[in-house]
């Protein structure tokens, strides 16, 4: 059996993202979620469907906020913020090793193959990446990531893709995501109803806290790189 061209395998994961994100575009995690508050007063219909919802989250690309919301309003906060973290762990590793496998290790070696727009393209992406997670560190680098308001699947794909290891990818998952998570299961639990409202119920001031604590996590590596810039020729007349 011949093994697929680093070009296929690059493609398909594309492909695959893709597709994820179009199905997340047309099934709303919000009919979903609303439909979990039947089975909130049975603890293990309600302990089952938390499960689902986390594994399938990775088919639809939802993001993981609304879940942590819904475990917060069926099991209160101090139940609910261990739940969530467990939950956002299992839901990215489809993600990462999927990612591993498809474009992990695979940039360098595609354009050098072909000089293709894609290929070049996906070249300094990887390049770009790779040079974030060497310079902050990879539990650094991984929670920064997370700590800043982007898609979590996006996160970890660039995880993946630049070698960062498995376990310190959960390490700087769990790091990065501790803020959202405890935020989203406090508005669950709070709340008269399940929502799904992601980051909107979360307020404007948690999502500045959080960017500026990834700020301020990538300010030391980003400070040692500057100071280790070579510093410019001076060609003035003086120099003759």
């Amino acid at each position: 059996m011949s093994v697929p061209s680093v070009s296929t395998r690059v493609l398909a994961g594309v492909l695959f993202v893709s597709a994820a994100i179009t199905a997340g575009l047309l099934v709303s995690p919000t009919a979903t979620v609303a439909a979990m508050e039947s089975v909130t007063t049975n603890p293990t219909l309600f302990g089952a469907a938390i499960v689902g919802l986390y594994l399938v989250r990775p088919l639809f690309a939802w993001p993981t906020t609304p879940l942590a919301a819904v475990v917060g309003y069926g099991l209160g906060v101090t139940v609910g913020v261990p739940v969530a973290l467990v939950g956002v762990v299992v839901t990215v590793t489809p993600i990462f090793f999927v990612a591993r496998g498809t474009l992990g290790g695979s940039a360098a070696t595609a354009t050098t193959a072909t000089n293709s727009w894609f290929e070049s393209a996906l070249g300094r992406t990887n390049s770009v990446v790779e040079r974030y997670f060497t310079t902050a560190g990879p539990i650094r680098g991984v929670a920064a990531s997370r700590l800043a308001p982007i898609p979590s699947d996006l996160s970890t794909c660039a995880a993946a893709a630049s070698g960062v290891s498995y376990r310190h990818f959960v390490i700087g998952t769990v790091l990065g995501e501790l803020p959202w998570t405890i935020a989203a299961v406090v508005v669950g639990a709070s709340a008269g109803t399940v929502t799904a409202g992601g980051f909107g119920e979360l307020g404007l001031a948690l999502t500045l806290a959080c960017c500026l604590a990834a700020l301020v996590l990538l300010a030391g590596p980003a400070y040692r790189v500057f100071r280790t810039q070579p510093e410019p020729e001076d060609h003035s007349a003086l120099d003759g």
